[in-house]
């Protein structure tokens, strides 16, 4: 019997542009060499290894032509909409106290003050008071799909990984946490939704 559930953020209720850093690479100066130290930089930055500062001028190397202010901007471009249905159902969901409820994003210290200024802090407090943890991979040094932050969250919580959903729209993470006895959806991006979430437990 599920009785606690995790979710992604990112592209589970946010929706998403995540191909943006690699467009706007080329029109700033960057070549399909860099890419891969673009991912490395990202993974340091997630896990609170380097501050946005660090963050923006490592950035300077992939994106050579750009300004600090155009590397800020193209990495929160990727951040797009937050529908008020997903807002609603999560709400909803909340308030029925069936299942313990936890929100696990791989992020950065960027993306998250961006986020609840777009939206309003009103909105972000709204969604965000929905779970009972939100775990923020910048804020306890650890990301997807490591097993080690799906070991955390159920020991810091008491959760059986056996009574535990997991939802992510990345492949990886959801084989990791499988890996530990967590049954999963493995959301497919455009095909479906969250709040569909109901038929799949």
């Amino acid at each position: 019997m599920i009785k606690n559930i995790i979710f992604d953020f990112g592209d589970i209720f946010i929706n998403l542009d995540k191909q943006i850093v690699f467009r706007e690479a080329e029109r700033f100066g960057g070549t399909a060499e860099r890419m891969p130290q673009l991912q490395k930089i990202n993974n340091e930055f997630e896990v609170g290894a380097i501050s946005p500062t660090e963050f923006v001028s490592a950035l300077q190397e992939v994106y050579p032509k750009a300004s600090t202010l155009e590397i800020e901007n193209i990495w929160n471009g990727m951040l797009l909409d937050f529908p008020d249905y997903r807002l609603e159902f999560i709400t909803k969901l909340a308030g029925e106290k069936k299942y313990r409820l936890f929100l696990l994003s791989n992020t950065n210290a960027m993306h998250i003050p961006y986020l609840a200024k777009k939206w309003g802090y009103e909105k972000y407090n709204e969604f965000k008071n929905c779970f009972e943890k939100f775990y923020l991979s910048q804020e306890i040094g650890m990301r997807k799909p490591n097993a080690e932050i799906f070991e955390f969250v159920l020991n810091e919580n008491g959760l059986i990984a056996e009574e535990t959903f997991f939802i992510d729209d990345t492949k990886e993470n959801t084989d990791a946490a499988e890996k530990l006895g967590i049954h999963c959806w493995n959301l497919q991006v455009g095909k479906e939704d969250i709040i569909d979430l109901k038929s799949k437990l």
